[in-house]
């Protein structure tokens, strides 16, 4: 006998379907297959069939069924039955294991991943095809929804999301990238919940060549799990996003190309764009690098905001380490998704340890008796010229950082560098390290925002010479963000500046996850600084929203640390500067709003510009233009003209104007 639970419950002898009667006795037949040979007291049973409303003659029917069962699955037996058992605690089903669906299913799941842990993806493929075509339906099929079977019925069908998303990262490493991204679209549709398979269909789009539709798939999912939960993604799915954005097909676990007896998969290929405006940090970099090669240890932390090129300067730097005869492993602090596509990276100490083992240049430096992995990693690098790159460092854990500070203290008069890169605002947890660092002649390299000389330099590089006025726009644009200013290229000239200029997709993305991540205050003060051009006017701000100036100050503390705001210092100006939006996120906000809720923005700046008397007459005027039908009924401006428009209560435009910005 054969019992399928993978889909309507079957018994099949040999290739026949045995009949197993009306729909009460499939349901305790599901009932007992379920507990997996443990017994079910007959009260379980009726409760299980009948719940609250059990009829008189529930106990009797029991029996009756079970007699009934007893004839389909043990029709040779001659007294009682060794199928279906019944005894002092009920009844059970005494099935082997290797007889049901359920257990084949997860023998071929479990060689499948073993085949792919191992890189034999042929094999791998085969065996999760196998499995997966086991599964004829929802799992237990009309039972599904009965009390009972919703616990087995959550296992398997999650067990089956499994070896889907186990497919589909088999197909994006053999770069069948048509069939992964259907098979994950599909695994996204049956659990609109569950994050690795959103992973997997970003990183399948990402393969096949749409970046952007990965960025999207990436907002769908945020505001999904935002709308249904109240959550977040996790740091693991965040961090993939950032990859996609920064095009790092190593954080991606993308297939790589086999690496080169010579250098370590730390070592990138390096883009054809040229790196410019960080000449003089490619500079200290190389003059630490030699001092290494005459075997003094050295280090070297590069910071810079997000898009600042912090990885491209590390490709680039590893290549040129690795011609001079440098071994390069790399590792990461943060999160990333490594062979099954959805695991934690390991210590970071753990990878670069890792990395030198794959190098082939100590096949025998295996760790002693107990030497742990950080005097390994030590006695490795002792042994050859090493560079060590850490990213992401911000988002290591303690435990990384306090292995990376004994490091440090052990690394002395050996030939190695190690380059740490983290994010401009550094989280009190990496002060400790630093400071350790500090105090180890460290080389402190800081990515400042590109000028309009290097904006020059990149076009003239890309075949494209531009004229000091257009290379001034670009950079004003992009504020000088390398990863911006190389969205803004992908674009045809007339959309990257003036009346057509469009927001590139990828820029949008980046600017709606750091809107998503404010608290809906500071949301909303951005979206008030947006229609009213931009600059923050911290009165004005303050007097719309009812807050006081100092709540709005720090709401643009908060977001100022992620970099919706941005200072222009001004030393005419009587507070020495102002706040404003970057051009990107004006726009972004801009293009978010409705012409509904612009015009209500626009009426509720009106009105409180109407009652300060420094209000610039043409700053109103056009206000009250872009409010539309929804302009204040009578407006006293500072010259006394008067401007009539539609009437309306007070307290209705307060009520709207909250909708409006929601």
């Amino acid at each position: 006998m054969w019992y399928g639970m993978l889909g309507p419950v079957v018994v099949r002898h040999g290739r026949t379907s045995l009949d197993l009667g009306p729909r009460q006795r499939r349901l305790l037949l599901t009932r007992l297959l379920i507990e997996d040979g443990r017994p079910v007291s007959l009260t379980e049973l009726c409760h299980s069939l009948w719940g609250d409303e059990q009829p008189t003659a529930a106990v009797s029917s029991i029996r009756a069924h079970i007699s009934r069962l007893r004839s389909v699955l043990d029709p040779d037996r001659k007294s009682r039955s060794s199928v279906l058992i019944s005894g002092a605690a009920g009844y059970a089903l005494a099935v082997p294991r290797e007889a049901r669906d359920t257990t084949t299913f997860e023998a071929h799941v479990l060689r499948a991943r073993d085949a792919f842990a191992r890189e034999q993806l042929p094999l791998a493929r085969a065996e999760i095809d196998t499995a997966l075509g086991l599964w004829r339906g929802p799992a237990l099929g009309e039972a599904a929804e009965e009390p009972f079977a919703l616990r087995e019925g959550a296992r398997l069908n999650a067990a089956r999301q499994d070896a889907g998303e186990l497919l589909a990262a088999i197909l994006v490493a053999q770069g069948d990238l048509v069939p992964a991204v259907s098979v994950a679209e599909q695994l996204t549709v049956g659990a609109p919940l569950r994050e690795v398979s959103w992973s997997l269909l970003m990183r399948a789009l990402y393969a096949a060549g749409r970046p952007v539709e990965a960025l999207r798939q990436y907002d769908r999912f945020r505001t999904t799990l935002a709308r249904e939960l109240g959550l977040d993604p996790s740091p693991g799915l965040r961090d993939l996003h950032i990859a996609i954005l920064r095009h790092d097909t190593a954080a991606l676990g993308l297939p790589r190309s086999p690496r080169t007896p010579t250098t370590l998969s730390g070592v990138p290929p390096v883009p054809r764009t040229p790196l410019v405006g960080r000449s003089q940090e490619t500079a200290r970099l190389q003059t630490l690098l030699g001092e290494a090669t005459a075997g003094q240890s050295r280090w070297a932390v590069v910071s810079g905001e997000p898009g600042s090129g912090r990885t491209r300067l590390l490709d680039e730097f590893a290549a040129q380490a690795a011609k001079a005869g440098f071994a390069v492993t790399r590792a990461s602090g943060g999160h990333a998704l490594g062979r099954d596509r959805a695991v934690t990276l390991r210590c970071a100490v753990t990878q670069l340890a890792d990395g030198l083992c794959g190098s082939g240049e100590d096949s025998g430096a295996q760790e002693g008796p107990g030497e742990d992995i950080l005097t390994t990693l030590v006695r490795k690098i002792a042994r050859v010229p090493t560079l060590c790159v850490i990213d992401d460092l911000d988002w290591a854990t303690s435990d990384v950082h306090h292995q990376l500070c004994r490091l440090a203290r052990l690394l002395r008069n050996v030939p190695v560098m190690v380059v740490c890169a983290l994010d401009d605002t550094q989280s009190p947890a990496v002060s400790g390290l630093l400071a350790e660092l500090a105090r180890r002649d460290t080389a402190w390299l800081r990515l400042g925002a590109l000028s309009t000389d290097d904006v020059a330099a990149l076009l003239a590089a890309r075949g494209e010479p531009a004229s000091p006025a257009e290379s001034a726009e670009l950079r004003r644009r992009s504020e000088g963000n390398p990863f911006v200013l190389g969205e803004l290229l992908k674009l045809s000239p007339p959309q990257r500046t003036g009346p057509r200029a469009l927001v590139p997709d990828a820029v949008r993305s980046t600017v709606q996850a750091r809107l998503a991540d404010l608290p809906a205050p500071a949301r909303t003060m951005l979206t008030y600084a947006a229609v009213d051009g931009g600059r923050l006017d911290i009165a004005l701000l303050a007097g719309v929203q009812r807050l006081t100036h100092e709540q709005i100050l720090r709401q643009v503390d908060d977001s100022a640390s992620r970099r919706l705001v941005v200072w222009d210092a001004d030393s005419a100006a009587p507070a020495g500067g102002h706040y404003r939006l970057p051009d990107l996120v004006h726009d972004v906000l801009n293009d978010s709003l409705v012409t509904s809720s612009r015009h209500l923005l626009h009426s509720a700046i009106v009105r409180e510009l109407i009652g300060r008397k420094d209000t610039d007459p043409d700053r109103l005027a056009g206000h009250l233009r872009a409010a539309g039908p929804m302009a204040p009924a009578a407006v006293a401006g500072p010259t006394g003209r008067t401007r009539s428009g539609a009437p309306r209560h007070p307290a209705s435009r307060d009520t709207a104007e909250a909708r409006a910005i929601g």
